[in-house]
């Protein structure tokens, strides 16, 4: 596919990572999806009003690792991501696998 060919978000994505279930794509979705993760959880935290350390108090663990979390620096365990979801934050995951 060429670049001025393009006509949508999924061949610009083709274009730039490969096909679905090539293995550059793979890592490309999976980074975004850690990316969203944490968006979320930063999000969640600014709306509670807490801060990193407060957040970080809560859940068990250290400010330097929410704030490696939130900015993608670091992968999260999901007992760890429950962990800050649910006792930091209050809120509840809903996981769907399909």
């Amino acid at each position: 596919m060429k670049k001025n060919k393009i006509t949508n978000f999924s061949e610009l994505l083709e274009y730039k990572y490969g096909k679905t279930g090539s293995k550059r794509r793979n890592k490309f979705e999976l980074k975004s999806k850690a990316f969203m993760i944490a968006e979320l959880i930063k999000v969640a935290r600014k709306e509670a009003k807490l801060t990193q350390e407060q957040l970080a108090h809560r859940t068990g663990t250290k400010k330097s690792y929410i704030s490696r979390i939130e900015n993608g620096k670091s992968d999260i365990q999901l007992s760890t991501l429950i962990k800050i979801v649910e006792n930091g934050l209050g809120k509840k995951i809903n996981l769907t696998i399909g």
